[in-house]
């Protein structure tokens, strides 16, 4: 069993052997795999190294917290420029000046290990070491992010620090007082409100068992699952490769952190299908960009948001979940019915029902996979914390996976029954007795599974998850520690009070001005960075400035993760559209048009769940005072259905038939009065539904007895 860092998707040997010849140029991102040779070997342990820290420390807990985030960040920049020197550089030299930023960034984690209680001891007072090792944390940590992350995200964050060193030569209202270097560094390298701030306690502490649970699922087959349980649910329906697109994503949804990672781990499926059934090529990229990055609003994973949002608001994630779930099943839904739509306008039929799997017989086969989502789901509603709903998740996993080859081996039906139920009972016990037990279960299976030579590859499976984990788990990490500059700058020169003040002079006179103001700010932000950071810097700004005007916190924060999601399907940038396009074999910019086409009925959900808190589950109105909160929560979601359905048509042109332009601007007016949250609106636009329902069934019919 050698451990090659081939295994989990590495890229092939020729795509990474080093050219002495060649320049040391580098690109942003990286390929996939850890690399060839002994370096790739070495990369591909510090990976499985990277995760089983983490899940010690988050199993045991013994470390303090300003710790377990410095040592985060220092595996995050050793792996991280590890791989740029395996995977991207082209000279040895390049390979060997990489590792050494890697292994000084990780350095600054050992550093903050040491020195800790020091550290705090000189608070104020730090020695020249010190600074030299904050420096090069926030050199490295730039260097990594722009490295793994592209150039936007890196300038964002620039652009805040600079105005830390320089801000007090601006003018007014953006000048503050100064401050020295010694400070600055202090500030943003050590303590707790720089890049060891909140993002990567979040990072560390959930973020990444998170991603690694997902790559466990992932190799244990649970996209094969997703896809099979798809294809038989709607493959068979107008449209179906588009649906089963839709539907797929949003399974996958439930525990990937990542809409892009989404669209390439799906489309390679999903794409190809739609085309080969009839959809253009464009069409059926922003299908799967569309619904993949829609994943990351459904719970209970939200792409790692919902974790960050409960420790922003210090809320339960119980109420996180609660708040989203709604919205999230109108996104989908708002998907589901533009294919419908659209399908019907082409006359594009659904795959034959003879060639489509049966979707509960592949739930039957591969029910075991679907326990440890359950118990992951069950655990978080229940109120425990997400670490431990975690790490239960993970354990689960693990053991689901070493413990299979040993049942298989188990004759009668009988026994393999009572070696499951005993597993399940060690596990359980672990409520009681803790986690040694737990890991005593997993190293047994362990020693099992490399006893008997079936079960051999197993230990595989699970040594390539955590590897991969770790590696999935490095584009989210270095986003959060960044973005730690940026919330840092914040708390330092009190710049957040500035953008606050503007936004509410402008509501003060029409909050939807201060909403379009903070919708405008999440895309234009989400053109460049990933979903996280732009949730985490545009909340920090307009999350409170929503408060004072009046919109409930979490709706507010919703508003703006919301958007930060549409922003990777906003041209010009849209990274999702643009990760579909080599899948569709057509520009990425066709791909997003479209998707800003399919989810044009969901940008208004955010703006109706302002207007009528409800939508999220939030505090009533007038109609929950008279009648009751669940007839309001109805009314509301009712309205909502048949508004962003009738945009829908409005934008498609189709509904039993196509339909007149006539038609089509009823059915837009009619959408936008149920969409208003103004006097008599509603009425309006039920009487406009009804109207345009008339005389297009009327027509349709016509049409029909006519042929």
């Amino acid at each position: 069993m050698s451990a090659s860092p081939q295994t989990g998707g590495s890229v092939p040997h020729d795509q990474n052997r080093l050219d002495p010849n060649a320049e040391a140029e580098v690109s942003e991102g990286l390929p996939p795999g850890f690399g060839a040779g002994p370096m790739g070997r070495v990369a591909f342990w510090l990976a499985v190294a990277f995760s089983l820290f983490q899940l010690w420390a988050a199993g045991y807990g013994t470390l303090p917290s300003q710790v377990v985030r410095a040592m985060h960040v220092g595996f995050l920049l050793l792996l991280g420029f590890g791989l740029v020197g395996n995977l991207v550089a082209r000279t040895r030299g390049g390979q060997v000046f990489f590792w050494v930023l890697g292994i000084l960034g990780f350095s600054t984690g050992i550093y903050n290990w040491i020195e800790y209680e020091d550290l705090i001891r000189r608070t104020g007072f730090l020695t020249q070491t010190d600074l030299v090792m904050g420096t090069i944390l926030v050199v490295l940590v730039f260097e990594g992010a722009r490295r793994l992350m592209g150039w936007p995200l890196a300038v964002i964050a620039g652009i805040f620090l600079a105005y830390c060193f320089w801000g007090q030569h601006l003018p007014p209202p953006f000048v503050h007082r100064g401050y020295g270097f010694e400070q600055i560094v202090e500030h943003f390298a050590f303590g707790t409100e720089g890049i060891y701030g909140s993002p990567i306690y979040v990072s560390s502490a959930y973020i990444f068992i998170f991603v690694v649970f997902a790559a466990f699922l992932e190799r244990a087959g649970m996209l094969n699952l997703f896809n099979d349980f798809a294809l038989g649910m709607v493959g068979g329906v107008r449209g179906g490769p588009a649906q089963v697109a839709v539907l797929s994503s949003a399974l996958m949804g439930t525990i990937s952190g990542s809409g892009v990672a989404n669209v390439v781990a799906s489309g390679q499926f999903t794409i190809p299908m739609m085309k080969k059934s009839g959809f253009r090529a464009a069409f059926a990229g922003g299908v799967e960009a569309t619904a993949s990055m829609g994943g990351q609003i459904m719970p209970p994973v939200m792409g790692a948001v919902a974790f960050i949002m409960a420790e922003t608001l210090n809320v339960p994630y119980a109420a996180v979940v609660k708040a989203a779930i709604i919205p999230a099943l109108l996104y989908f839904g708002v998907v589901f019915w533009m294919v419908w739509l659209q399908a019907g306008r082409d006359d594009l039929k659904g795959l034959p029902r003879a060639s489509l799997p049966n979707p509960w017989s592949a739930v039957k086969a591969q029910w075991p996979l679907v326990l440890p989502l359950a118990a992951l789901v069950y655990l978080l509603f229940a109120g425990y914390t997400p670490i431990f709903a975690g790490t239960m998740g993970l354990a689960l996993v693990t053991v689901l996976i070493l413990g299979a080859p040993l049942a298989a081996m188990i004759g009668p039906y009988a026994f393999r029954v009572v070696f499951w139920v005993a597993l399940g009972l060690l596990c359980a016990s672990f409520l009681k007795y803790g986690i040694n037990l737990l890991v005593i279960v997993i190293a047994a299976l362990v020693l099992a599974c490399a006893a008997f030579r079936g079960a051999r590859p197993t230990i595989g499976i699970v040594r390539d998850a955590l590897a991969q984990g770790a590696r999935n788990a490095l584009p989210v990490g270095m986003a959060c520690a960044i973005v730690g500059i940026v919330i840092g700058t914040l708390t330092l020169t009190g710049i957040a009070s500035t953008f606050i003040g503007a936004i509410i002079a402008i509501g003060e006179n029409n909050l939807f001005l201060s909403l379009v103001l903070t919708m405008l700010t999440c895309l234009v932000l989400g053109m460049g960075i990933p979903t996280i950071p732009n949730y985490i810097i545009t909340s920090s700004l307009a999350g409170p400035a929503l408060l004072e005007l009046g919109v409930p916190l979490l709706v507010s924060h919703m508003f703006v993760f919301y958007f930060g999601i549409m922003a990777d399907l906003t041209p010009p940038v849209a990274l999702a559209c643009f990760a579909a396009g080599p899948i569709a074999k057509t520009s990425g910019l066709k791909i997003s048009m479209q998707a800003i086409r399919l989810a044009a009925a969901g940008f208004i959900i955010p703006f109706m769940a302002v207007y009528t808190p409800s939508l999220m589950l939030q505090d009533g109105g007038p109609i929950a005072e008279a009648w009751g909160y669940p007839v309001e929560v109805a009314f509301i979601l009712s309205k909502t259905i048949l508004g962003i359905g009738l945009w829908g048509v409005a934008v498609v042109g189709y509904l039993w038939d196509r339909t007149t332009l006539v038609e089509r601007a009823l059915a837009f007016a009619a959408g936008v009065s149920l969409i208003l949250a103004m006097p008599w609106t509603d009425e309006a636009g039920f009487a406009l539904a009804a109207v345009f329902l008339v005389l297009h069934g009327l027509r349709t019919r016509r049409a029909g007895a006519a042929a």
